[in-house]
């Protein structure tokens, strides 16, 4: 079978399929040109993918609703999936074409293979598409190819963490170089370079890594001979980490009779690696979040613990001043690097022992000193603790400027007082102290991961509560949790609860955070993160406080993305998120959503999500006739009709996406 698609003006992409048994599944992967011969670049190679499957806890709180679960510390298998090519269809949707092959198996796992091209896009997707009969698997995935007994490539390369790409022959001199390892590389990505160009693999972006804790780059890519003692020959892709950062490791939920894709995409260049990367960094920006006109990138959740560390140093250095080595923190450099204007931080996460609490005080002084300090005219740093005290589960805490208090109120003791060196200090001991100070100092907080890890149930506990109630609670959090590559689209946890939070009648919303520790230049940042892009025209000055930021999350005027897709502007009726639009007299008439859509790799499709206080509804708005790097406008007429707020959603073939908060409807 052979199959041709067009890359541009000029270029085609060749994938030709032996369908014979024994045989290499890709016969040739080529670059075809109208003036010039085709040029090959791979041939006889196959298309590999090992499933890890492990168990999920089902017993334990939250069951496939989990981060707080080890399937790697439990009995596991690996295997390799194996394609009999038992019958091959073709499918087509909107613009892009799908080859698929029957006859695949990975143990307990069963399904095909699927080839999917998209015009105008030097991408090829390949996807194990499995499912299983059995229940509590949790699962990892390696995907990419393989070449035999010698490699259909010359050299191997990739960008370290350091951004200096590293090239190596394919095959070495010395046979212990030659057996398979993975490697920490930038974007994700490996390269195999050929003599007529290079073919690059790398994973979904943000589906592909699971949740954890740390963000460093666990070497996410492989190549060599042998991997994982399952693949003979040579071979070159991308890996799941199944030890992860040996903290806490969910791996992916893949619930019984539920289509696991399990995808790598294929880039094809006629250049040497660095052009290959330099094409496969455009999908992501360059793994930075892109400067939108009108809108400022905030970010949340970050128990980075800088206050500690940088105290820590003054009394190893016997120093009052800035200690050696943190004159600009690693971290404040990967958030300057990854396009972030505005971080959030949440300080403190640790044992509250006696010691801290003493020192309650003294680290808030330095916290608010040091989040000055590494602010600038570019980049605003500001303080934020997840405090959990008093309502339950787990919240965040953010405030217009430096506020002073502790986490607790002895008896006796006054909700405020003044202390010198710190001005006024309030102590909260119970939900109503917290509310109360959040009505004084005109601040925020909301419930982090929501319905999942210590937030389990939360915040439909207290969704009645007047702290709950109040507008100084925002709502809640999203992030791509757990991880299930199922499904369409990420965070269905916290999406489902936007909508849950509208019907119950309450102006809340939900803003992107990301939930780790520690973050440093060379971590594998970009693809834990979304961001939330502000609509804000200028970035607040650390002195004069950062109330325009806490207004705009207030009025909902910012949307939510994993950096990929980006929605400049959206309306119902002429009123953006976080408005309030009039139903029409007529009330079966319906009104137009505008949006403007921005996107890098092909899209899939829109949602315009709306309920009735009841019921949720959503109009599908099929995008499959997108190729990469585009814009649109949509004008779609919404039925309003008994509805009480609208949203959109948009997503992408790699599962990346965004969405908006609401507009309100009477």
């Amino acid at each position: 079978m052979r199959a041709i698609w067009p890359l541009d003006d000029r270029e085609f992409g060749i994938l030709r399929l032996e369908l014979q048994p024994d045989r290499p599944l890709i016969d040739e992967l080529a670059i075809g040109d109208s003036l010039e011969p085709e040029m090959p670049l791979l041939k006889g190679v196959d298309p590999v993918t090992l499933v890890t499957v492990g168990t999920r806890d089902l017993r334990a709180q939250g069951a496939w609703v989990a981060f707080f679960d080890d399937p790697p510390k439990r009995p596991h298998e690996t295997f390799l999936a194996s394609l009999e090519k038992k019958a091959v269809r073709f499918e087509t949707h909107g613009n892009r074409s799908t080859i698929i092959i029957d006859g695949l198996t990975a143990g307990p796992f069963k399904g095909d293979l699927r080839f999917t091209l998209y015009p105008g896009s030097r991408l090829v997707q390949v996807q194990a598409v499995v499912s299983t009969d059995k229940d509590a698997c949790a699962i990892v995935y390696d995907g990419g190819l393989t070449s035999g007994a010698r490699p259909a490539w010359k050299s191997v390369a990739w960008f370290d963490t350091s951004d200096h790409l590293q090239r190596v022959d394919a095959v070495s001199a010395d046979p212990a170089r030659q057996a398979a390892a993975p490697l920490a590389s930038r974007n994700r990505a490996i390269v195999a370079e050929c003599d007529n160009g290079s073919v690059a693999i790398f994973p979904p972006p943000h589906q592909f890594l699971y949740p954890l804790d740390f963000a460093d780059n666990f070497k996410y890519v492989w190549h060599g001979k042998g991997w994982q003692q399952k693949v003979d020959g040579y071979g070159i892709g991308v890996r799941q980490p199944p030890e992860g950062d040996k903290r806490h490791v969910p791996w992916m939920n893949a619930p019984p009779h539920t289509e696991q894709r399990l995808g790598v995409f294929y880039l094809l260049s006629r250049g040497k690696a660095e052009d290959a990367m330099e094409q496969v960094r455009l999908y992501t920006h360059g793994d930075k979040f892109k400067k939108l006109d009108g809108y400022l990138t905030f970010t949340s959740h970050y128990h980075i613990e800088h206050t500690l560390h940088f105290v820590e140093a003054q009394k190893q250095q016997k120093t009052t001043g800035i200690p050696r080595g943190m004159e600009e923190p690693g971290f404040v450099k990967a958030f300057k690097s990854a396009g972030v204007d505005i971080v959030h931080l949440a300080e403190f996460h640790v044992n509250r022992d006696e010691a801290f609490m003493a020192n309650r005080l003294p680290l808030l002084k330095t916290l608010h000193s040091e989040c000055d300090r590494l602010s600038d005219d570019r980049f605003l740093l500001l303080p934020g603790e997840e405090p959990n005290l008093a309502l339950g589960g787990h919240w965040i805490s953010l405030f217009p400027k430096p506020v002073y208090w502790t986490l607790e109120r002895k008896k006796e003791q006054p909700f405020s007082e003044e202390i010198e060196g710190y001005g006024t200090v309030y102590h909260a001991g119970d939900s109503a102290d917290v509310l109360r100070l959040m009505e004084r100092e005109n601040g925020l907080m909301w419930t982090a991961h929501p319905r999942i890890k210590s937030s389990f149930g939360f915040p439909d506990v207290y969704r009645h509560k007047d702290y709950f109630l109040s507008d100084h609670f925002l709502g809640a959090a999203w992030k791509a949790m757990p991880a299930d590559a199922s499904l369409p689209r990420l965070g269905v946890r916290s999406l489902d609860l936007m909508d849950d939070m509208a019907n119950w009648g309450l102006r809340k919303y939900v803003l992107g955070e990301v939930d780790i520790f520690q973050v440093n230049p060379d971590y594998e940042l970009y693809g834990h993160m979304n961001v939330n892009y502000l609509k804000l025209d200028r970035l607040p000055h650390y002195r004069d406080g950062w109330q325009p930021v806490l207004d705009t999350l207030r009025q909902g005027r910012f949307f939510v993305t994993t950096g990929e897709v980006l929605i400049p502007s959206f309306t119902i009726g002429g009123k953006e998120a976080g408005q309030t639009v009039k139903r029409p007299a007529d009330s079966d008439a319906p009104l137009v959503m505008d949006a403007k859509l921005e996107w890098t790799f092909p899209l899939a499709f829109a949602e315009v999500i709306s309920g009735d206080g009841e019921k949720v509804y959503r109009q599908h708005i099929d995008l499959s006739d997108t190729g990469p790097f585009g814009t649109r406008e949509l004008h779609v007429p919404v039925p309003l009709a008994g509805r009480k707020w609208v949203r959109l959603e948009v997503w992408d073939i790699a599962t990346n996406g965004a969405f908006t908060e609401p507009v309100w409807v009477e």
